[in-house]
């Protein structure tokens, strides 16, 4: 008899692993407008199930952690179960003899502490607390409300016009995010928890592009009101709000510093991501709808300036919606060298039409956004004869997205992933002549789920280089406001949730100057709720809406089926232009992608709730 045999996974063991996959799937596509309490107490039950059961901590502490949590649920439990759970988990946190029952009372503690408003209500009322709604998941992760699901099932049918205007309900600026979004739609998508999210974007974009936003005629507007509305600032978060405010019946009068309209999408992001007659869809639409505009107009203390006094003299509301346009400083030595730039005055060269020359140069870039991924690429494109990035966290931790980065790596680019930058070594004649890095060793996760680096005990490294792109941020142009007596923190402008400035009838304020450097949908979204504020500020409620009729519900078995991804230019192609890389998706992808849509606008508890929102 042998005394060994080799262990295979048999189909006991195959299943499991397969359950495990389906689990990992419905996870993913856990949509936004849960039950924290419900959750947890499905988690914990799932770390129970893992447990070996042979310290009590795990077998009896877990348990009674769950039926702690039941009680909190089924409405019979009291402020002191809060303290019970707390003491409980606490003491299976200090004595569980491995990680299962650590990281389930950990959680809880987590969850307790986050979400302890959701425990007293359920405590209090016997219910999930108002907040609770179980949305349509991507509608919920648009931050400008947009009805995906209604617009996916116009691309479907090939109705790319009426898609566009369905998509300006809630964005005016289709094509830019149809381009360049970063798609937080798709990150709960329910399609998850069959095989992969649809590609939202893919099919806003084959929408845009076979309907081109300036061509599809924009709503009817209210009649005029004869209010008049000042909006600092000409990029998506200013334009959005104008927008809409027109729609409305009030005359919008934009205030732009630059020469031309757009903010960081001219002067941000390069034309091989967003090319500029893309940009100029959306503005000519929605400047089509009456806007006043004022370019070269500084909001300032200047000799030409506009001061906000006068806006506020002028006007019957003043929006800001200023951006994120300034520099930041690393504040590391030798930063002030000849050859050092920042990325935001690098991004407004190219986007003035003015590029600086790369030719034969090594270049090397700080940061690891999707700023730092448009410099090295852009610097590419620019002649360098090498790029590098220097960033000082892993690749996986890079906040840029994957998409970017890899298209970097494969464009050429070199990643010094674990590199803390130190300090710029100059020349004798203070020209850049290498960047010093201290390299790093993961460590802690942070409180945002990354692994800190910590400094590594080896030397300095030298990265010869000619420029060094700093691309960590950018700043605020907010001292007029505040010596305005608006109120400043930390360089941001602070308003309320509504946009309203405290305390100044009157003054709203939005997007990046609010929140710091966001994204574009965040700035569009800011917009949109600053527009339905100033509204109801002069006394109005008008409504926005949408006549386009949405398809209804194909029956058709939803199979697994792969995801139809955007393909680009091949690289050695791309490298050498400024020309757009991303190619829009055939008539029958689309129709295949579309065809993945669950359709939960129609299905499941976000229907119950009431659906779609049909204006606002």
């Amino acid at each position: 008899m042998s005394r060994l045999k080799i262990s295979t996974p048999d189909r006991v063991q195959l299943t499991v692993e397969r359950l495990y996959k389906d689990l990992e799937r419905h996870i993913v596509a856990s949509p936004p407008g849960l039950c924290p309490v419900d959750l947890q107490l499905s988690f914990l039950k799932l770390c129970h199930a893992q447990t070996c059961g042979k310290c009590v901590p795990c077998r009896v502490g877990l348990l009674q952690l769950q039926n702690l949590l039941e009680q909190v649920l089924d409405g019979t439990a009291t402020m002191d179960t809060l303290a019970l759970i707390e003491e409980t988990a606490n003491n299976i946190t200090d004595s569980a003899d491995c990680a299962i029952g650590f990281e389930a009372a950990h959680m809880v503690l987590a969850g307790l502490q986050g979400c302890r408003d959701d425990y007293v209500y359920h405590i209090e009322h016997g219910k999930c607390s108002y907040s609770i709604t179980q949305p349509v998941p991507c509608v919920a992760l648009c931050p400008a409300g947009v009805d995906i699901p209604g617009y996916i099932a116009l691309v479907g049918e090939e109705r790319y016009a009426d898609a566009v205007s369905l998509i300006r309900k809630d964005n005016p600026f289709p094509t830019a995010c149809a381009l360049i979004c970063e798609h937080p739609c798709e990150a709960r998508c329910r399609r998850n928890m069959i095989d992969s999210s649809v590609n939202i974007r893919g099919l806003k974009r084959m929408a845009v592009d076979n309907a081109p936003a300036n061509t599809v005629p924009v709503p009817p507007k209210a009649p005029s009101t004869g209010k008049r509305i000042a909006i600092a600032g000409g990029g998506p978060g200013g334009l959005s709000a104008a927008y809409y405010l027109e729609l409305m019946g009030h005359h919008a009068v934009v205030f732009e510093q630059k020469s031309q309209l757009g903010g960081m999408l001219r002067y941000g992001i390069p034309n091989y991501r967003f090319p500029r007659e893309r940009l100029d869809e959306d503005i000519e639409a929605i400047l089509s709808t009456g806007v006043e505009v004022h370019t070269n107009a500084n909001i300032g203390n200047g000799e030409n300036d506009i001061p906000l006094s006068r806006l506020r003299e002028d006007f019957d509301a003043v929006y800001i919606a200023i951006g994120a346009h300034t520099d930041k400083k690393i504040g590391m030595e030798g930063e002030d060298a000849q050859g050092v730039i920042s990325a935001v005055e690098m991004l407004r060269n190219i986007g003035d039409g003015n590029p600086p020359d790369f030719t034969g140069k090594r270049v090397i870039v700080v940061g690891g956004g999707n700023v730092a991924m448009d410099c090295t690429r852009s610097a590419l494109r620019l002649g360098a004869s090498s790029v590098g990035i220097a960033y000082r966290r892993r690749q996986n931790d890079m906040t840029a997205l994957p998409e970017e980065v890899e298209g970097a790596i494969a464009e050429g680019a070199e990643l010094y992933s674990l590199k803390a930058p130190v300090r710029v070594e100059a020349d004798e004649d203070g020209n850049v002549a290498a960047l010093w890095v201290q390299p790093q060793i993961i460590g802690p996760i942070d409180a945002w789920g990354r692994a800190r680096p910590v400094q590594a005990d080896v030397e300095l490294k030298r990265i010869p280089c000619d420029i060094v792109i700093v691309a960590v941020g950018q700043g605020i142009e907010s001292r007029h406001f505040e010596d305005s007596g608006v109120p400043v923190h930390w360089g941001t402008i602070e308003a309320l949730e509504e946009a309203s400035v405290k305390d100044i009838p009157g003054i709203f304020a939005g997007g990046d100057c609010v929140t710091g450097p966001a994204t574009v949908i965040r700035a569009i979204a800011a917009g949109k709720v600053a527009a339905a504020n100033i509204d109801e500020y002069l006394g109005y409620h008008h409504v926005i809406s949408c006549d386009v009729e949405i398809p209804q519900v194909n029956y058709a078995d939803k199979k697994p089926c792969g995801r139809v991804n955007m393909e680009e230019r091949e690289t050695g192609e791309r490298k050498c232009d400024f020309e757009e890389i991303e190619r829009c998706m055939t008539k029958e992808e689309a129709a295949q992608e579309a065809g993945r849509c669950l359709r939960c606008d129609h299905y499941g508890y976000g229907n119950l709730k009431g659906g779609r929102a049909a204006i606002w």
